[in-house]
């Protein structure tokens, strides 16, 4: 790092970073991702949730490793750069940068699509816009929102808990465990749910901002993994209780139908401002992340060199918010990505992958290798495993990302 680059201001303490990190996981991910989930696995979904949290462990030890020796903007942008080389690094940051927009744009319209359904678009342009102006104040801010949306989560899915399982309609034997889909679909089941277990790299990609990095972030990353995988299990068990798997396959908005099954209509509403919630936090997240790598990859001049500015009194990368934001806003106002949970695991699945590798090369201890090799494994057995669709798109980004990093070395070269 030279002296006469402009820094991030160290805020974020321990509590701050574990609520980035449920902010991001316990989002809208929990309210979309268990009915794929289910009509995927059928009876083996509680295994999917099993096997994805094992991978998103892996991912996350790993991470925690490297962002205490790495404690820069950037995440497994810079772990890939600094272990494996730059062009490894270069296709982290640029599987989650894509990736993780299209996520945006997915999340911004499905707050429009709980707050005003007949014009889902226009409110996801606000949303992108406050939200995007919230972050431009300072990351301060962004944390005390982050608290406020985590805290009024976790009380509609307690709600809806309480209310599935002290229902007359819960029936423990719908919780059967089998492979009614075959191991196939309980594989693709976990590569689903990891779409909603990923929010832990966000502490990772604000690792400029945090107090402490070498202690707090290792320290941040499995404390808000345990906890979103809690609340995750607790869910889907007290809604299975009462859909069931081939139910919950079927329903449109799982956890507002499950309330309603258990006879109790009143918690609908409550369940769908919840969810509206819940799609602000992982926006908020989201859009915190994709700035961060987008400042990193802007600092090696894979990006242009303007999104590498810094704010002299907010000390956020100002110019870089604002451009996904203008990049989110123009997608969400224009097309549908709520269907991008798949392209965007699998993107997310790659950036990990990275991450694992990285990781492998900090010590030549077998012992020490066991983790890092089981999540390089674990991402690329579920990226393989998601619908043929989101593989083949998520194949051919990487490819374009690929190729864009070969033209720029050859007009380097002439």
């Amino acid at each position: 790092m030279t002296p006469s680059r402009p820094e991030l201001r160290r805020t974020l303490g321990l509590g701050d970073a574990v609520v980035v990190g449920l902010g991001s996981m316990i989002g809208a991910g929990i309210f979309a991702a268990l009915g794929p989930a289910a009509r995927a696995a059928g009876s083996g979904l509680l295994l999917g949730l099993a096997l994805a949290a094992v991978v998103a462990y892996c991912n996350a030890m790993s991470s925690a490793r490297l962002a205490a020796l790495y404690p820069a903007s950037g995440g497994t942008y810079i772990y890939g750069r600094e272990r494996l080389g730059a062009f490894w690094g270069y296709l982290a940051g640029w599987s989650f940068i894509v990736g993780k927009t299209a996520s945006c744009a997915a999340m911004a319209l499905t707050v429009g699509a709980y707050v005003w359904p007949s014009h889902a678009h226009a409110v996801a342009v606000a949303a992108v816009v406050a939200l995007t102006a919230v972050n431009y104040g300072g990351m301060q801010k962004s944390a005390w929102l982050t608290r406020v949306i985590v805290a009024v989560v976790l009380a509609v899915l307690a709600s809806v808990v309480v209310g599935c399982l002290g229902s007359d309609v819960a029936d423990a034997g719908r919780l059967d465990i089998g492979l009614s889909s075959g191991a196939d679909g309980v594989l693709q089941a976990a590569g689903l749910l990891f779409f909603a277990f990923a929010g832990y790299a966000r502490v990772a990609t604000l690792g400029e901002e945090v107090r402490d990095p070498a202690r707090t972030i290792p320290r941040a990353i499995p404390l808000a993994l345990g906890i979103a995988l809690a609340v995750y299990a607790a869910v889907a068990v007290a809604v299975l209780s009462v859909l069931g798997p081939a139910g919950l396959g079927l329903a449109q908005a799982p956890l507002a139908d499950a309330v309603r099954t258990a006879g109790l209509p009143g918690l609908v509403p409550v369940v769908r401002v919840g969810a509206a919630v819940a799609a602000l936090g992982s926006l908020l997240a989201l859009i915190l992340g994709v700035s961060r790598t987008t400042l990193a990859m802007a600092r090696d001049r894979h990006l242009p060199g303007a999104l590498a500015a810094v704010h002299p009194r907010f000390q956020v990368p100002h110019r870089a918010e604002l451009a996904v934001g203008v990049v989110v806003a123009a997608l969400a106002a224009s097309v549908d990505v709520r269907g991008a949970i798949g392209f965007s695991s699998f993107g997310v699945l790659a950036y990990y992958a990275i991450a694992n590798a990285s990781a492998w090369t900090l010590s030549p201890a077998p012992a020490s290798r066991v983790v890092p090799v089981l999540g390089l494994l674990g991402c690329v057995t579920l990226a393989c495993a998601l619908p043929g669709a989101s593989v083949v798109v998520g194949a051919a980004v990487l490819a374009v990302g690929a190729a864009a990093y070969g033209v720029r070395l050859w007009a380097a070269s002439r």
